[in-house]
């Protein structure tokens, strides 16, 4: 195989594939890329079995040939050398990599040990990429990374009356986000996508207009471009978040999202050792306070519409932060019933978002 290319537009293509291979597999041919060149069109493959990314991108093809070559090596490798053209070799005993005046050559992987890759054969459905990729990253940072909690890491995607609805939650947060019109699963229907794949998926969907996606029992694949990203289902039940989001909310405070975001910033600096922040919400406004032992505290108070009986209530810091970048608008309504139950943010002119985050305990 024998193929030139610019370096940026290459090493885009390696790192993005790259993301889904790993070392950490059984098979150690899934440390690597496998490069598969027909005319002018590379496709660079990379997996570790549950998540596969394959990119495709036009290069000045000299020879056809598949070669597997090691991941994180050729990405730096590609990275490291000088702009301008890139020729990669793989004809020889050795690859070789050539920009400029440097040559690098290297071990590849034998090919035929790179294992047969399964494709979901449902039915395509093509989605607008701007309305997804919006939802999903209002949703994905409430997944967990406990992985001996697999059904906290996936997002849920159910069929709802008019849309679509995506749900994640590790236990300590929650946020949904309403699609409406989207078309994709049967009503009742439900999937548990990793949300690993969907952060990798949430990267190539900016500047595309739609993204096709393709469901069977066990996988589901989306086509952005030239991206194409394939992951196994998550399989087992998710929590039924219906049950964890209160109906009855007596207290409500309307505070200008940013202004309390740019508060956090600066009381944060004093919740060390996982303080939390005190919001104790009155009709006067809302002040803010950390405390942190043998270390010092601050507070700062900020105008605000509070309707409701006086209340404290404490809140990571973190998880607060994240529910305020993640939720869109000039204005947020924080919903409390009292300093031991769930609290749910939402913006004061969108219905379609709400994040919901579990208040910490303080004496």
């Amino acid at each position: 195989m024998k193929f030139r290319c610019e370096r940026d537009v290459l090493v885009d293509a390696l790192g993005t594939a790259g993301r889904a291979a790993t070392s950490r597999a059984a098979l150690p041919v899934l440390s690597g890329l496998r490069l598969s060149l027909a005319g002018d069109l590379l496709r660079i493959t990379g997996s570790d079995l549950d998540l596969t990314i394959t990119r495709d991108l036009q290069v000045a093809g000299g020879e056809d040939g598949v070669a597997v070559l090691p991941a994180k090596l050729l990405v730096d490798i590609v990275r490291a050398l000088e702009p301008g053209a890139v020729e990669v070799d793989t004809s020889g005993d050795r690859p070789s990599i050539r920009a400029g005046r440097s040559v690098f050559s290297l071990i590849s992987i034998p090919a035929d040990e790179y294992p047969n890759l399964h494709e979901p054969d449902g039915e395509s459905v093509s989605l607008q990429a701007g309305h997804l990729a919006e939802g999903l990253r209002q949703v994905v940072g409430s997944a967990s990374s406990d992985e001996s909690r697999p059904i906290l890491t996936g997002v849920l995607l159910a069929a709802e009356e008019g849309g679509l609805r995506l749900v994640s939650t590790d236990s300590y947060r929650l946020a949904y986000r309403d699609l409406p019109g989207t078309s994709l699963l049967e009503q009742g229907q439900q999937v548990l996508v990793p949300s690993r794949s969907l952060q990798e998926l949430t990267r190539a969907l900016d500047d595309a207009a739609d993204v096709t996606l393709v469901l069977s029992d066990q996988l589901v694949s989306f086509t952005v471009g030239g991206l194409h990203l394939t992951t196994r289902l998550i399989k087992g039940d998710f929590p039924d978040y219906r049950k964890l989001i209160p109906t009855d909310m007596p207290n409500s405070l309307v505070v200008e999202r940013q202004l309390l975001q740019d508060a956090i910033r600066r009381v944060r600096l004093m919740a060390r050792e996982n303080s939390p922040i005190r919001l104790t919400m009155a009709p006067d406004g809302l002040e803010l306070r950390a405390i942190t032992q043998d270390i010092g505290e601050a507070s700062e108070e900020l105008d605000a519409k509070y309707d409701g009986a006086e209340l404290t209530v404490a809140f990571n810091p973190e998880y607060l932060m994240d529910g305020l970048e993640v939720t869109q608008g000039d204005e947020v309504v924080l919903q409390t019933r009292d300093a031991q139950r769930p609290a749910v943010l939402r913006s004061t002119d969108d219905d379609d978002f709400l994040y919901l985050l579990m208040p910490v305990r303080v004496s």
